[in-house]
């Protein structure tokens, strides 16, 4: 596929940290290539067709996707992939440091239900074709802390309905903070949002929930999480 001009869309926050290591500089260079999700200009893509050349045929074509902004270090959504290998997986992430995470659990546990967009999770929203996504996962988003940057929460009247266009009825988002008053504010959001229900929401993780390494500093540190799940009507 060709890579896309997109309409500009301003990216806050790290796009990299620490130096990386020998070992994932080469996962970087010669495993990301393979799964890098590249996109025609002003073309919809189906969800299918960013896995058609990349051996995953493992998963039938019509098999379930589900996707994961912000996936951080990637244990999230490697440990969902690991344990769903019929579903197909797209994680977006700018942060350099969190793909070459993301990278080294798919190195080490040989996951091929995989693919990476290492850029704004809005513009592979905007990419893709109506009603194409089964499942959509925000863990522990930057809570913007600071009320003059409230309007950069990706959870938000533009990008509900960036979603609600992109799931399809019944698919669940999924969404878990730290963070008071992003709580509030996600729950708000969604509250008045003629597209979503909540079905889920408790201090207590849902069953099927998979820990992450933000979750566990959380806890260590006194701040307890809140799950929640909505579902698109």
């Amino acid at each position: 596929m060709e890579t896309a001009k997109h309409p500009p869309l301003r990216l806050y926050g790290r796009r990299k940290g620490r130096p990386l290591h020998t070992r994932k500089k080469t996962l970087m260079q010669e495993l990301l290539p393979k799964l890098l999700i590249t996109l025609k200009e002003g073309v919809h893509a189906s969800p299918h067709e960013l896995f058609s050349d990349g051996g995953a045929d493992a998963a039938p074509s019509r098999a379930p996707v589900w996707m994961e902004v912000g996936f951080g270090g990637g244990e999230h959504l490697a440990a969902q992939a690991k344990r769903h290998p019929d579903v197909r997986f797209i994680g977006c992430e700018a942060f350099v440091n969190g793909v070459a995470g993301l990278l080294g659990h798919i190195d080490r546990e040989k996951i091929e239900n995989i693919r990476i967009f290492n850029n704004d999770g809005r513009i592979m929203l905007d990419a893709l074709t109506d009603a194409s996504i089964d499942r959509f996962f925000l863990l522990f988003a930057d809570p913007w802390p600071k009320k003059r940057h409230a309007e950069r929460r990706f959870i938000g009247p533009q990008n509900l309905d960036r979603l609600a266009r992109v799931l399809k009825p019944g698919a669940v988002l999924r969404l878990a903070s730290d963070h008071p008053s992003l709580i509030e504010w996600m729950r708000e959001c969604l509250s008045i949002h003629s597209d979503f229900t909540c079905v889920y929401a408790h201090a207590a993780p849902p069953d099927d929930w998979v820990p992450t390494r933000y979750q566990k500093k959380a806890v260590t540190a006194g701040r307890p999480p809140f799950f929640m799940d909505y579902r698109r009507k």
